[in-house]
């Protein structure tokens, strides 16, 4: 029953400096753009947007109770 002695501090600031390096990749993908990246990608999802809503049909809400 020999098994590895951990020290549990080192464990933990490890597993916090993975922690910080995940989140630090996360924002890079995120934050990371340039203006021209980020004009372009604000472009193209408004020009999505706005071909999905000009295909909708325009349905009638009243009811007719006649």
């Amino acid at each position: 029953m020999a098994g590895d002695v951990v020290n549990l501090r080192t464990a933990r600031k490890r597993k916090e400096r993975k922690d910080r390096e995940t989140k630090a990749e996360q924002n890079r993908i995120s934050f990371g753009r340039t203006k021209a990246e980020r004009q372009r990608t604000d472009a193209k999802n408004e020009r999505v947007t706005r071909l999905h809503d000009a295909g909708r049909r325009e349905t009638d809400d009243r009811t007719s109770d006649d």
